[in-house]
């Protein structure tokens, strides 16, 4: 048993040793027939040869992509299209989903408009008012249901709604916010002479924070546009137009100040809901600053601190005596907790898989005899 386990460590230090490093000699090419597309670059073998890291390039997009059809030449590559103009799967699902939901509530409440009590304005927009009020847990009180089948049927729909916000911030709020923040990163640095790799490198580096700022922005922009609504269409003083953008914003909404005209609550079915996932969207990503700020920090300890001979005989997973590059990363990244024992474990099964010969190796014939094995089965 103990030689099985350390037959899989050693495997699987030799598989992340041809991942992470560079051999000292030359390599072979994978496929025979390839031909070496920089001959100039060969004098270079005669430089002194060190041992090096190489960057691991994620497979290339076109293998993943439809084959073009056949005797059609491939054309110049299109520009990228606008979010609106492509949108991603996601960002369809929600609003195939949030237009099916807003449907069928106005509809449903449309049809018991007469068991709603409160200020009404238009049966069709209060329907739909009441929708957005009820999804967004909102609640102001200004229209309420007052009879049982009703009140089951508002029960329903503000659990619904509940889960729709949670699909909505999980997905499409997240999506569009990132599209943005390329264009924030290039706005901070407009006076910098910053290249596109540089502007590139912090907005991955710095994810959360951008994100964070961004919503930030976008959160302050829509109570103040709120407020000035308030104000100039329902007629509110500025401190209750601001006390009704905060009792609504924080889904408060204690019900003494709301939309109580037909364009307020046409505007407010739009806002109420932009505002309110907003506002979750930002506590969100001020949670994950803070998760990864401690992550940094843990890295930043694993990095500086000093290395003892309890750490060599941790990080010395096939027990030779000796602790190379591949299994000092591994350890250093299971204590980063970057990666786990089982998610070693599982890359490495996966090579045991693939390496048909038993080689220690994956070449193009293992490849074409695993999948060969696989589609027989």
């Amino acid at each position: 048993m103990r030689l099985s386990i350390l037959g899989s460590r050693k495997i699987a230090i030799r598989f992340f040793s041809t991942v992470l490093m560079a051999c000292d000699s030359p390599r072979e090419p994978l496929l025979s027939g390839s031909s070496n597309p920089n001959p100039q670059m060969s004098s270079s073998a005669n430089a002194p040869k060190r041992r090096v890291l190489r960057r691991i390039r994620s497979a290339p997009q076109a293998d993943l992509a439809p084959p073009a059809p056949a005797g059609k030449d491939n054309g110049p590559i299109p520009c990228a299209e606008s979010i609106f103009g492509n949108l991603h799967p996601s960002i369809k699902q929600v609003a195939i989903y949030l237009t099916i939901y807003l449907g069928l509530g106005t509809l449903s409440f449309y049809l018991v408009k007469d068991d709603i009590t409160g200020k009404k304005t238009n049966n069709l927009l209060d329907a739909l008012y009441f929708c957005v009020v009820t999804m967004t847990t909102v609640g102001y009180g200004d229209l309420v249901p007052n009879s049982a089948a009703t009140k089951l049927l508002a029960c329903l729909f503000v659990f619904s709604g509940m889960a729709l916000v949670g699909l909505i911030v999980s997905k499409a709020a997240d999506y569009l916010v990132e599209k943005q923040e390329i264009l924030l990163v290039k706005a901070m640095h407009l006076r910098d002479k910053t290249g596109p790799t540089e502007i590139l490198k912090e907005a991955t580096t710095k994810k959360a924070k951008y994100k964070c700022l961004l919503t930030a922005g976008i959160i302050g922009v829509l109570m103040v546009a709120g407020t000035v609504f308030l104000c100039q269409v329902e007629n509110l003083g500025f401190i209750d137009a601001f006390y009704c953008v905060c009792s609504t914003v924080t889904t408060l909404g204690y019900g003494d100040k709301s939309f109580s005209t037909s364009g307020g609550r046409l505007f407010a079915v739009v806002w109420i809901m932009v505002s309110t996932i907003g506002l979750a969207q930002l506590f969100l990503y001020v949670a994950e600053v803070f998760t990864e700020s401690r992550q940094r920090a843990l890295v930043n300890w694993v990095l500086t601190r000093k290395m003892t001979t309890g750490d060599l005989e941790a990080a010395d997973i096939d027990c030779d005596g000796h602790v190379g590059c591949a299994e000092f990363v591994l350890y250093k990244l299971k204590e980063m907790g970057k990666i786990t024992q089982e998610d070693i474990m599982l890359v490495t099964d996966e090579f045991e898989g693939l390496d048909v010969d038993q080689s220690g190796s994956i070449t193009a014939s293992d490849l074409f005899l695993a999948q060969s094995t696989e589609a027989k089965k």
